[in-house]
């Protein structure tokens, strides 16, 4: 199990309403429309509320408990699209827990929404002509004696709207700090949202990421935050004296999205080359620009920020696909420095003086 400290200077479980992106990166591309899903349904499991638009018709969303008529569940559009027809498949792959009575419905604007078709043995389906649609919403039109499953919803529209490529759910606990509810939202909502990219970012080939992330924020915890596996430990002290500092939760979720083990012979990755990898999504894909200059007095291996920044100059001037080809060969274990060499043509210390000659004292 991978475990990642970070500390100050180098920078569920309750169930939350929280969003994420759906496009396969951060931003629209080719025309596609990103969406958010939300519910007022706590998740069953491991059956997120993303795999109800994630085109893949043997994962669904479960809810935990039996819906009433106040519960429902929606997917919003980043803007609005031209809407060619919708339909909603619910029930488990087994044909258990569909929703019998129930109506599909869209919204103009997010806030008011209008009937488009009732459900019917747990299916509902529509032609829209066209019309300008920013949500949809799925609600039981009666109390239900079981758990509600969504298996997928399809939508044709005009922009097309992306699927969640890289499904997955941030479920926190506050428990330790009921106070930090709202900004534990926030934070796990723009991780979320920030999945996706982290993934493109960081691919190999037959890698599938985890789709269920633990944040808990604890009183006791003296550092910034730690991921271990799947899940991340966030310091209440810290994000209550620091709560913009979000890019230190999406900083650890690229420590989930890394998922490295032990290398050949156990040995381990360099630490500071896990942790310059993850600083280098967070500083130059997050939030480019935020990392700050480092001192000529730094080597490669500074970790953090300071790893980052070598990792960027040396991807911008010799090999952009660098990081990919360091992050695929340490999920594998098979991490050496020849890597550098290999992508340069330069050994890591000719990288490092070539680098640091930029740096100001």
């Amino acid at each position: 199990m991978h475990r990642s400290s970070c500390v100050a200077g180098m920078i569920s479980l309750l169930w939350i309403p929280s969003v994420a992106l759906a496009a396969s990166d951060s931003k629209e591309t080719g025309g596609w429309v990103a969406a958010i899903v939300e519910s007022t349904l706590k998740t069953d499991s491991d059956h997120i509320r993303q795999f109800a638009f994630d085109g893949d018709p043997s994962t669904f969303f479960a809810s935990e408990q039996n819906p009433t008529t106040t519960d429902s569940f929606s997917l919003t559009f980043d803007k609005p699209v031209a809407l060619k027809s919708i339909s909603v498949a619910t029930g488990a792959p087994s044909g258990e827990n569909k929703l019998d009575a129930g109506e599909l419905e869209v919204s103009h604007d997010g806030k008011e929404f209008k009937l488009l078709a009732k459900f019917a043995d747990g299916a509902a389906k529509a032609e829209a002509d066209g019309q300008k649609v920013v949500a949809i919403r799925i609600r039981p039109t009666e109390d239900m004696k079981h758990p509600l499953a969504i298996q997928e919803i399809r939508v044709e529209s005009t922009p097309r709207v992306a699927i969640f490529k890289y499904p997955v759910e941030f479920v926190v606990d506050v428990s330790d700090a009921p106070e930090m509810q709202e900004w534990a939202d926030k934070c796990a909502r723009i991780c979320e949202r920030t999945y996706p990219m982290i993934n493109e970012e960081l691919p190999s080939e037959g890698f599938r990421p985890a789709h269920l992330v633990k944040m808990t924020l604890k009183k006791d915890y003296r550092g910034v935050a730690a991921t271990g596996g799947t899940r991340i430990t966030g310091a209440v002290a810290w994000f209550k004296r620091h709560p913009d500092d979000v890019g230190a939760m999406v900083h650890e979720t690229v420590h989930v999205v890394q998922a490295y083990r032990y290398g050949r012979g156990g040995n381990r990755n360099p630490g500071w080359l896990v942790e310059g990898i993850a600083d280098y999504i967070r500083f130059f894909k997050y939030e480019p620009g935020k990392a700050g200059p480092v001192k000529a007095d730094k080597h490669y291996d500074g970790s953090y920020r300071v790893t980052a920044t070598f990792l960027n100059y040396v991807s911008e001037k010799y090999d952009k696909e660098l990081v990919r080809k360091l992050n695929a060969a340490m999920r594998q274990g098979k991490y050496s420095e020849d890597h550098f060499k290999a992508s340069t043509g330069k050994t890591l210390q000719e990288l490092d003086d070539e680098w640091r000659a930029t740096l100001k004292s």
